[in-house]
């Protein structure tokens, strides 16, 4: 897990998604609620929630929730960025 200095400041949602997506996830753009989206791993069905604006500070909550579901790690997501 890379510590807060490492990330980006900001990414835009689209790219992290597609990389998500090429990495095995599932994208439900219904089951978010209003502009969230959620992203379902499955192997074991569990999901995630990404909200619109991806914040330095909110990308390291997600890539944590995101390596325990799925044991996919930042450097694995970033090569799809």
């Amino acid at each position: 897990m890379p510590s807060r200095s490492q990330l980006p400041g900001e990414i835009k949602r689209r790219k992290f998604l597609k990389a998500l997506q090429k990495l095995g996830f599932i994208i439900n753009t219904k089951g978010g609620h209003g502009s969230h989206i959620k992203i379902i791993w499955p192997k074991n069905q569990k999901s995630v929630t990404v909200p619109k604006d991806i914040r330095k500070d909110v990308l390291y909550y997600l890539l944590k929730e995101i390596e325990v579901i799925s044991d996919i790690t930042w450097e694995d997501i970033k090569k799809h960025i």
